[in-house]
């Protein structure tokens, strides 16, 4: 059927510039127009040998106009294209270009304003049903492009074929592209804001291909069927600065291989089995995941992201992430992940200069670039950049019941002259180096975590002595559930590689941390950051022959688990790994089955059920009247301390002996007389230890020492803690 009406041909520019792929506003142009007799079409695709309108059950010939243009009258009511090659193969599609906007004007208001919470609901690819049709809606944010597209397999990576519409002065590009579905490959292709083309994956993809390929992924991530209602709803208490938290660090791709299927890492699917069930035995409260935002470099270990927005398809889609926190919540664990708000990679086909400008980041380098890792630094005085980053805080919490963020470099952030020299950075606007802009992000970002979903934490990695990391914003502080300790691991470490006969000299290492121990909401780390580089094995930073290094590795985790602190251990530490942690491997799991490995393994597990059973030991972690000294003398390397918890709580007494030798009748003060059970003692003959001990327990009497009402008489075995708990 032919219409031989004369159509409305769209402009010579117009036409130039669709064949050119610079169109910057192909909804002028292209689609129906007009109605009634006066109705027409426009549409532009190369590479047809015919095009035709389906309207009415009826095939209406679309006349070639110039070029890969097409335009002619067509009818009224729904239409269909059906496109024909040159080898007279025909198919059937859905003009993109007859939809109207899906993003309304709230959208646009809230995303100009730089307070859309749930920026992801808008921007990034959506598959759903618009205008009774079912396709993927594509939005993203590039202000200074002259044209974006959206480019894939569907249309030969071909920017010319599915240009979006700009919304306003938003910024914002969108466009429904009917039939495409989940499991679509796409990226923007833009030309940018000089004329340049570049195709870009996008900032706020669900998904990824696997690295190194690059395109985004469409992914529909709406309908999981959670089954996690009892941790959802007690995790507020689970998580509290009173609560046992004791965090396993995992890296996904490396804590276990499957070497019957050429050496993969495990799927989430498979963490959810052998992962959740490892971690709930060795007694861990959490579990903290190594970043899991796609990222194109195995060896940045996550922390160089390109997809905030995309859980690494390494280790399987999106709802098979959520099948592994799923499992770890029915399990009674919570999870922590690793964020990086703090800089991002350099790559091509990431947020650097997006739309030809430096949109995401800071033009000059002195502010925008980090040197030590060859990454760029977010612009956080933008509002819309803000609001990226705030609003994928709160995608982790709500589509993935994530339970806490612990954020990467957080001292990078707040210091203009981070890894600086003089002239090499951009005082504030008060001539300081503190970043303004980046407090403000994160006071910001810890109000709405915490505002928009109550029970979660927020945990700095920060290292530094800056003040209020974790005091509540409104008395000056960041906002931050909890802070890492980088001090207290440092000095201790520093003293647990000293030789003992030389510890003497450094006693102040282990008792320093005291000093400032309840300025914050401290956890106590030891992470991956201190088993690579060099650095060795947590086993090997220990001296001595064989024995002792074990020896002293169980005294380091005892006085760890007795000291003020949240717990954080990095995997492979809980059973004294011998190597360095190799992120292209896994643990070794054969050492991890030798008699002294196993020994540290038990002593792990042991200090997680003790802590977790004692008040003493948790509820008063990060207050200072949960702590108080017995003793401390240099010249014998020992240490002895009380932890208190809540009224009537038992007290807890730990003893440290940080020299190789035996120590019988070691008198000190405790504060009452009567039984005291040895709760742990890391010399044990069931860890690898001597077994020299106190025969399950000992009796304090009424003779009162070291300021405490009553003393007992107790067996420091070497290189060893003992905790006692009194009966009471």
């Amino acid at each position: 059927m032919k219409i031989t009406s004369k159509p409305s041909l769209p402009a010579v520019d117009d036409q130039i510039a669709l064949e050119r792929g610079r169109c910057g506003d192909p909804f002028r142009i292209l689609g129906p127009r007009g109605a009634g007799k006066d109705r027409s079409l426009t549409v532009y695709h190369p590479d047809l040998a015919a095009l035709r309108v389906i309207s009415g059950g009826k095939l209406i010939d679309l006349p070639r106009v110039a070029g890969d243009l097409f335009a002619g009258p067509i009818p009224a009511g729904d239409y269909r294209l059906q496109a024909e090659s040159g080898g007279g193969v025909t198919w059937e599609f859905d003009d993109p270009y007859r939809f109207g906007p899906v993003l309304g004007d709230m959208d646009l208001h809230l995303l100009g304003e730089g307070t859309h919470r749930r920026l992801w609901q808008a921007l990034g690819a959506h598959v759903m049903t618009h205008e009774g049709t079912r396709g993927t809606h594509f939005a993203v944010w590039a202000p200074n492009a002259q044209r974006v597209s959206v480019v894939g397999q569907f249309n030969g990576w071909d920017g010319r074929r599915h240009p979006m519409r700009r919304l306003g002065g938003s910024g914002i590009w969108e466009i429904f592209l009917p039939d495409l579905t989940e499991g679509t490959l796409y990226k923007y292709e833009i030309v940018d804001a000089h004329g340049g083309v570049m195709q870009k994956a996008d900032p706020v993809g669900f998904g990824s291909q696997h690295p190194p390929e690059k395109a985004s992924v469409v992914r529909d991530i709406s309908g999981f069927g959670w089954k996690d209602d009892a941790w959802m709803s007690s995790r507020a208490t689970a998580q509290d600065r009173t609560a046992p938290i004791s965090v396993y660090e995992v890296h996904p791709g490396s804590w276990r291989r499957k070497w019957d299927d050429g050496g993969r890492p495990l799927s989430y699917q498979e963490m959810a089995r052998d992962l959740v069930a490892y971690a709930k035995d060795m007694g861990f409260t959490h579990l903290e995941l190594m970043p899991v935002s796609e990222f194109p470099f195995d060896g940045s270990w996550g922390y160089q992201p390109v997809g905030l927005y995309a859980p690494t398809i390494r280790f399987g889609p999106p709802h098979e992430f959520r099948d592994l926190i799923d499992a770890v919540h029915q399990a009674g664990l919570g999870v922590l992940l690793d964020w990086v708000p703090g800089h991002f990679p350099t790559d091509a086909h990431g947020l650097a200069r997006f739309d030809g400008t430096a949109l995401y980041e800071h033009e000059d380098p002195r502010e925008g670039f980090h040197q030590d890792w060859n990454t760029l630094i977010y612009n956080y005085g933008r509002t819309e950049v803000q609001n990226f980053l705030i609003a994928n805080a709160i995608y982790w919490f709500q589509e993935y019941h994530i339970d806490g963020l612990r954020v990467d470099a957080v001292a990078s952030m707040l210091y203009r002259d981070y890894s600086r020299k003089d002239g090499e950075w951009v005082p504030n606007k008060d001539g300081g180096r503190e970043n303004y802009e980046a407090i403000d992000f994160l006071q910001k970002m810890n109000i709405a975590a915490y505002g928009e979903t109550p029970g979660i934490m927020t945990v700095a990695e920060e290292s530094t002595s800056y003040p209020k990391v974790s005091a509540p914003v409104d008395t000056g502080g960041l906002g931050f559930g909890f802070k890492w300790n980088m001090g207290w691991m440092n000095d201790t470490l520093r003293y647990m590689s000293r030789d003992p006969v030389h510890r003497r000299y450094h006693h102040d290492l282990m008792s320093f941390g005291l000093m400032y121990a309840f300025s914050e909401n401290f956890i106590l780390p030891i992470s991956h950051d201190e088993v690579v580089h060099g650095k060795g094995s947590m086993l090997h930073k220990m001296p001595g022959d064989e024995w002792q290094q074990f020896a002293n590795l169980r005294a380091y985790y005892g006085f760890m688990w007795g000291h003020p602190g949240k717990k954080l251990l990095f995997m492979g530490c809980e059973f004294g790994q011998p190597e360095e942690w190799n992120h292209n491997g896994e643990l070794n799991w054969h050492a991890a089955g030798q008699p002294l490995n196993q020994g540290v393994q038990s002593l792990v597990r042991d200090l997680n059920h003790l802590y977790r059973a004692q008040p003493a030991l948790h509820v008063k972690d990060c207050e200072a009247d949960g702590f108080q000294w017995i003793a401390t003398d240099p010249a014998q390397s020992t240490y002895a301390w009380i932890r208190k918890g809540n009224a009537g709580d038992p007290p807890v007494v730990v003893v440290c002996n940080f020299t190789p030798v035996p120590r019988p009748d070691f008198r000190i003060g405790v504060p009452q007389p009567g039984q005291w059970r040895e709760a742990v003692n890391t010399d044990a003959a069931v860890y690898g230890g001597s077994g020299m001990g106190n025969m399950g327990g000992v009796t304090a009497d009424e003779a009162g020492q070291d300021g405490q009402p009553a003393s007992m008489a107790v067996t420091l075995p070497p290189l060893s803690v003992v905790i006692f708990v009194a009966d009471n």
